[in-house]
């Protein structure tokens, strides 16, 4: 299952080196309100993230918001200062390591905050995830495909929950691992997992787009997920219920043109309905590694990796499958701006809020708490994208709707 559909959002020409335009980037993301996709029309139409911040409190205004007030200077400083403290390197959207596919998704994340090998970053990944309440054949299947696919060369991507992300992360210490994190790259969730964190910032790589410091919300998951299949060149679901976050991460996966595949399960089961399910609409089935190979097809390989050939990795992945349940446990482990072109910004017409209110009225009477594709609403309200945008942005700043990657729109939780 693949949708081979990348974003065409180009890479900033000049990504922010200096400290100054750094600490802009970090207050606009920080403002309240200011989700990614939002983030990026903000700087797409201001030019800086100087110019967005100046240009914010007037389009709160417009928007009947009369006491917007942006992130502070001060409050940035404080997660600069506390990223420091642990060690935390600040990644920028355009900044040479930041990672190439997750550059190339729509609305990438501007910031991410990372804390060990960022190098890691540079390598071929594959996402493996998974039930948190799994079953041991599962957590031993997630230990086998993830070490096998270290084993050829690639680095593992997962979401350090219990369960499956645990597994898998453990089985790839030595070969590279890499958490895309919840919370902040300092916060070990779940708490049994410190020990795994504490071996993931040693001698892998965690990250996230979370301020240091800031504990795991269920609104962050989403997020996450779209994070983890947008690093990966393919994601493998090994175990996950009807209804699941693995499911969510699948779908994203999906929408960015990255193949989906699944291990299937006993239909009985409920942690493989979702598996199931996926393999039913098109998803790759895998049983082994040769399955996860032969559906990605070739990758330029860096010079870390550590087999010779992939398919004498996959023949010594089957027949460790073929193998015994006591030989397959012991394979398994124990557990583990002008110059381009632009207008120089200036201040945002207010408008007349009476005019703008039926137009209010009528967009939110348009949508609910399912994302509606913004194309709906210039076809179906018969007005021009550049007139719905500014709306659009009002109604966001004035906490009604919520805008989403991929040009979504649902009301506020």
């Amino acid at each position: 299952m693949t949708k081979k559909l990348y974003s065409s959002i180009p890479t900033p020409l000049t990504p922010p080196k200096l400290e100054e335009d750094r600490l802009s980037w970090l207050r606009l993301f920080r403002s309240r309100r200011v989700g990614v996709a939002t983030f990026h029309r903000l700087i797409k139409e201001h030019g800086t993230a100087a110019a967005a911040l100046e240009a914010l409190p007037d389009i709160a205004r417009a928007a009947g918001v009369d006491e917007y007030r942006p992130c502070s200077v001060d409050a940035a400083r404080a997660e600069m200062k506390a990223a420091r403290r642990t060690g935390a390197r600040l990644l920028c959207f355009g900044d040479p390591d930041y990672p190439a596919l997750l550059a190339a998704i729509e609305d990438p994340p501007p910031l991410l905050w990372c804390s060990g090998r960022t190098e890691l970053l540079h390598s071929p990944m594959i996402a493996l995830v998974g039930a948190r309440n799994a079953s041991s054949l599962g957590e031993r299947m997630a230990r086998l495909l993830a070490g096998a696919l270290g084993e050829a060369g690639f680095t593992l991507v997962s979401g350090m929950a219990r369960g499956i992300d645990t597994a898998a992360h453990g089985a790839t210490l030595k070969t590279g691992t890499v958490a895309a994190l919840a919370g902040g790259v300092d916060i070990a969730y779940p708490r049994e997992n410190a020990g795994l964190f504490r071996e993931i910032g040693q001698q892998g790589l965690r990250l996230s787009e979370q301020a240091p410091g800031l504990e795991p919300q269920a609104r962050h998951f989403p997020p996450r997920n779209r994070i983890i299949a947008g690093l990966a060149h393919g994601l493998v679901v090994v175990e996950a219920a009807a209804r699941s976050g693995s499911l969510i991460t699948a779908r994203a996966a999906l929408d960015q043109g990255r193949e989906v595949m699944a291990v299937p399960g006993h239909p009985f089961d409920p942690r493989a309905a979702g598996c199931n399910m996926l393999i039913r609409d098109g998803a790759r089935l895998v049983r082994a590694l040769d399955d996860i190979l032969e559906a990605i097809g070739p990758l330029e390989m860096p010079p870390r990796q550590v087999a010779s050939n992939w398919r004498d990795q996959a023949r010594k992945h089957a027949a460790a499958l073929a193998a015994p349940d006591a030989a397959r446990a012991a394979a398994g482990g124990a557990g583990a701006p002008p110059a381009n072109g632009r207008h120089p910004p200036g201040p945002v017409p207010r408008g007349d809020a009476a005019q703008m209110l039926p137009l209010h009225q009528e967009i939110l009477s348009r949508i609910g708490p399912s994302p509606v594709p913004e194309d709906q609403l210039i076809r179906d309200l018969g007005i021009a994208a550049a007139d719905l945008s500014p709306v659009l942005l009002s109604l966001e700043l004035d906490g009604r709707i919520c805008r989403q990657s991929g040009g979504l729109v649902s009301l506020s939780g």
